[in-house]
């Protein structure tokens, strides 16, 4: 894990101006594209994205900075959508249905099964316009529980119960999601102290574990349902009293304060976010733990993944790292053209840190989401070799490709 950590949560939108806003349109266009897909019709999607961005070029000068940009342009978006249904209303059309949504959206971002596909539309039919909206902004526009708070005007800790609350009653409509069982997190993770602090239970230890349940239940619904995968088996975390007995315990007694947390097999195994060491924090441990689970959840998927991959997603979810810790390290790098190859990210050594790793493997999987799509990572997941077959083109050519996105 990286030794990086997100002390403050740093947008990249507050960066941005019309000079640069091209590259706001590629961080933001598909997500915006998705929501009016399930809004209102995927054959228009793409026209309304484009007259969502150019209006908000045009009133650029209006944004406050009061809240991130995403949420700025996406308050745009929600007001396109109230215009199209007056319009609808007047002309007496009806607007597309997203709870019997059927098409590439849901193939695309979480199962192959049709089943799942009829199951979920029904399901979602039991839920008010409200708690659609959330399940769509969470989901399906892979929206922050922040942004969500923002877009629905509604406080944070408002929108988490009523995501739960919803969840809990999709998870009863359906019974199960594509096949498999959907596990509660108390089902799906156990969590034990190891070391000193083993068979303690005191307030502290207490407080990490509901701090650790809270930090996973968070995002490993959204996670298993992006990468189409639900965990048919339990998961334990143990967690180590502090960075000594952590490395330790893991055969790496000599390694880098960095290193907080592996995993083997169905056991992850981490530092205390008590006792973090030098270079973490109470917060980056429980963010890297996320990343550990997605990293886990990759290799369970398929087990010969190469390590860029797991990094790579496990950071792109965790979202541990923060955009100008990754261009600050990296930019040097970038510049002299010494960015690792794929073959050379599949590294398990200490050299994949000093080669700057975990920033590249983040910045390939970002690459790929944003010119390819999640479908397309999907794919690269289980078939990681199939260059050709999934990008129509060779290894060496989508290096290429990676290192002109990451050189802009």
């Amino acid at each position: 894990m990286s030794g990086a950590h997100d002390t403050k949560p740093v947008y990249p939108d507050k960066q941005e101006s019309i000079t640069n806003f091209e590259s706001t349109y590629e961080l933001y266009r598909q997500r915006i594209c998705t929501y009016f897909s399930l809004k209102l019709n995927p054959m228009v999607a793409d026209d309304l994205t484009q007259q969502v961005f150019l209006k908000a070029v045009e009133n650029l000068h209006r944004f406050q900075g009061r809240s991130n940009l995403f949420t700025w342009i996406f308050k745009i978006a929600q007001n396109t959508v109230k215009n199209e249904y007056r319009r609808l209303s007047r002309k007496k059309e009806t607007p597309f249905d997203f709870t019997g949504y059927e098409s590439q959206s849901i193939s695309l971002e979480f199962t192959k099964n049709v089943d799942f596909r009829i199951d979920i539309g029904v399901a979602l039919k039991k839920l008010n316009e409200t708690d659609q909206e959330i399940i769509a902004l969470r989901f399906f526009v892979d929206c922050t529980l922040i942004e969500i708070s923002k877009i629905v005007g509604m406080r944070e800790s408002a929108v988490k119960n009523r995501l739960y609350r919803a969840l809990e009653k999709l998870k009863r409509e359906m019974k199960e999601w594509g096949g498999v069982t959907i596990m509660s997190i108390e089902d799906l993770i156990s969590i034990v102290n190891k070391g000193e602090s083993e068979g303690l239970n005191n307030q502290p230890n207490n407080k990490v574990h509901h701090d650790l349940f809270n930090e996973l239940s968070e995002h490993i619904e959204r996670i298993s349902l992006k990468y189409n995968y639900h965990p048919s088996r339990k998961v334990t975390i143990e967690v180590y009293p502090d960075m000594p007995s952590f490395h330790q315990a893991v055969g790496e007694a000599d390694a880098p304060n960095w290193f907080m947390g592996t995993y083997e097999g169905s056991i992850l195994k981490i530092v205390s976010p008590l006792n973090p060491g030098p270079e973490h924090t109470y917060q980056s441990i429980l963010k890297g733990t996320v990343h550990l689970f997605t990293m886990w959840l990759i290799s369970e998927i398929n087990p010969k993944a190469p390590k860029w991959i797991r990094q790579g997603i496990g950071g792109y979810e965790a979202k541990l790292m923060t955009k100008d810790f990754i261009e600050g390290t990296t930019e040097e790098a970038i510049h002299n053209l010494e960015i690792p190859t794929f073959e050379q990210l599949d590294n398990d050594t200490w050299d994949f840190e000093t080669m700057k790793g975990f920033q590249f493997s983040f910045l390939f999987v970002e690459f790929v989401v944003q010119q390819y799509g999640i479908d397309q990572l999907n794919k690269l997941i289980r078939n990681p070799q199939d260059f050709y077959g999934i990008f129509q083109c060779s290894e060496k050519e989508l290096h290429q490709k990676m290192v002109e996105f990451i050189s802009k």
